[in-house]
């Protein structure tokens, strides 16, 4: 069944509930209880006639206690890729973790970011060219583990079956899922640093677009300041109302930031005031990224590729995918007790301010929300000449055990 959209001309994302603390991994839902951390979304349409971003959180993310999914999407030539994405990515992310559960999450990230990119290009296929969109994309994913990046609290490797309850899953009320496409062969590989492997698809231009990455793909690693501490037993809390065993990790589980993006939407963390990214800009002012659209047969024209969009990498706009890939940017950053909070956000923040300054504006607001809403004010009485959405997340330096 195709996807249902909103009727307005804005990209809608799913409404922001709250609840004491056991979400459920319902899509957009604070939890006031969660030990982990805390966070707060603003957003605004500006000066552009429509809104084209779109964002989405999910706590205890995948039914562990203390992890989080954070995203924000930025959405180009119409809404509909974004606000798609804010809808179903997080389901992309599951369904990648339970299919591969022993590969490095950064590869996990890669193969989302290429089966969400897919499933963008199957549905403007499918929409005869009512859809074209495309969007750039920031994700973040709170994990924890052990010191070799592996989760062995978990009862069993975990699957999602017709009958359990998936993690992030939307209720009754929201869109139709569209995302049975982009769960098939699930376990395949994608392009890194050194090596690609070539997936069928429906699509010769998507395919043309992986074979020309050619290590597009990248990834950096940020080590913390203390040493990792070894596991201990878990502890599992089954909620009999809806069936889901939450999962809730030793005290001495670490906590580690992996993000990834795709375009000029950007993620800064703060750690001990001072500013570190954990993104890469994709612009066609960038020397390899234009490069790498060149030796693909394109070209950079005033900033733009082929003249046309500023972003090098973004998820849709499958018609110019040979050039524009999907292909995304990842970080791997332990936590430490230094990291106090995290931006994420679309270029119409980054627009008018730096990373630093953005984190001086906020560091002193312990509220997520009220720091979001800061941002998102600067950023108007900046004059941005471009939609807005801002996540804040700030992180607790509380045990998850104590949840």
């Amino acid at each position: 069944m195709p996807p249902r959209f909103s009727d307005s001309p804005n990209a809608r994302s799913k409404s922001i509930t709250t609840v004491e603390l056991d979400t459920h991994g319902i899509l957009n839902r604070h939890s006031t209880k969660n030990s982990a951390f805390q966070v707060g979304v603003s957003e605004d349409k500006g000066t552009r006639r429509t809104m084209e971003d779109a964002h989405s959180f999910v706590v205890d993310f995948d039914s562990i206690r203390g992890q989080g999914f954070f995203a924000v999407f930025d959405g180009h030539a119409g809404k509909h890729a974004a606000e798609w994405c804010g809808s179903y990515f997080h389901e992309y992310l599951l369904s990648c973790l339970h299919a591969s559960p022993n590969i490095p999450i950064p590869d996990i990230l890669n193969q989302t970011f290429h089966k969400v990119d897919e499933s963008l290009s199957k549905m403007c296929e499918e929409s005869e060219g009512k859809i074209h969109s495309g969007c750039t994309a920031v994700t973040a994913f709170l994990r924890i583990e052990d010191v070799e990046g592996h989760q062995p609290f978990l009862a069993s490797p975990s699957s999602p079956t017709t009958e359990s309850p998936v993690s992030g899953s939307l209720d009754g009320d929201e869109f139709n899922s569209a995302h049975s496409s982009g769960a098939e062969s699930s376990g395949a590989g994608f392009a890194d640093d050194s090596k690609s492997k070539k997936k069928s698809s429906s699509s010769s231009r998507l395919r043309k677009a992986l074979k020309s990455l050619g290590g597009g793909a990248s990834s950096s690693k940020i080590s913390a300041s203390t040493t990792p501490r070894s596991s201990s037993p878990s502890t599992l809390k089954k909620n009999t109302a809806v069936g889901t065993i939450i999962t809730i990790p030793p005290v001495d589980a670490r906590r580690v930031l992996y993000s990834a993006n795709a375009g000029d939407a950007r993620g800064v963390l703060c750690r001990a005031g001072k500013a570190v990214r954990l993104t890469y800009d994709h612009k066609g002012s960038d020397k390899q990224e234009a490069k790498r659209i060149t030796d693909a047969g394109g070209f950079v024209m005033s900033g733009r590729v082929n003249g046309v969009l500023a972003v090098t990498r973004s998820l849709g706009d499958s018609s110019m995918k040979e050039f524009v890939v999907g292909a995304p940017y990842t970080t791997e950053t332990e936590l430490c007790d230094e990291d106090e909070f995290l931006i994420l956000a679309c270029d119409g923040l980054w627009d008018v301010t730096n990373d630093q300054n953005a984190i001086d504006l906020v560091r002193d607001i312990p509220d997520a929300q009220q720091a979001s809403t800061k941002l998102l004010k600067h950023a108007l009485s900046h004059h941005t000449t471009d939609n807005v959405t801002v996540v804040v997340v700030r992180f607790k330096h509380i045990s998850p055990q104590s949840a």
